[in-house]
């Protein structure tokens, strides 16, 4: 059985990494548009300017990642059973061997080696799985041969 416990901790370090990651872009861009070598010289001069929206939009990457790493850390973890329908928080595998963790956030993130993948329940195999049972038979052919 999949730790989902160990899971949510894999997620949360690759948040605070891509966090980290963009607080620094974003300190950097910041740097660059108030340098006094950013000053416009002439009125086609855009670098404090662009530098200033490079600084905005890793600034909202890093509210977008706490606001990530926030809904991860309160999603309630349970274990599905085999009767169960597939819910948020659900680890399903479809017969093609794709194991899914259907989670609020984080879509397309991959975990454990590359051998879990995040999908949310906006993604087309999202939308797919989303109240669908052990055994069924998606609309795109795969069956679910595995929940927990």
């Amino acid at each position: 059985m999949i730790d989902k416990e160990r899971l949510r901790q894999e997620l949360l370090q690759i948040l605070t990494i891509s966090r980290q990651n963009a607080l620094k872009a974003a300190d950097s861009a910041h740097d660059d548009a108030t340098h006094e070598q950013s000053v416009a010289e002439t009125q086609y001069d855009t670098v404090a300017i662009e530098a200033a929206y490079l600084a905005h939009g890793q600034s909202k990457r890093v509210a977008e990642c706490d606001e990530m790493m926030n809904t991860i850390k309160s999603l309630a973890l349970r274990p599905f059973a085999d009767d169960d329908e597939i819910a948020l928080g659900a680890l399903a595998t479809v017969d093609n061997g794709l194991t899914c963790w259907l989670l609020p956030v984080c879509g397309g993130f991959k975990l454990q080696n590359n051998t879990i993948v995040v999908v949310t329940p906006q993604a087309p195999l999202g939308q797919l799985l989303m109240g669908a049972e052990l055994e069924d038979t998606l609309a795109n052919g795969k069956t679910v041969t595995a929940l927990s």
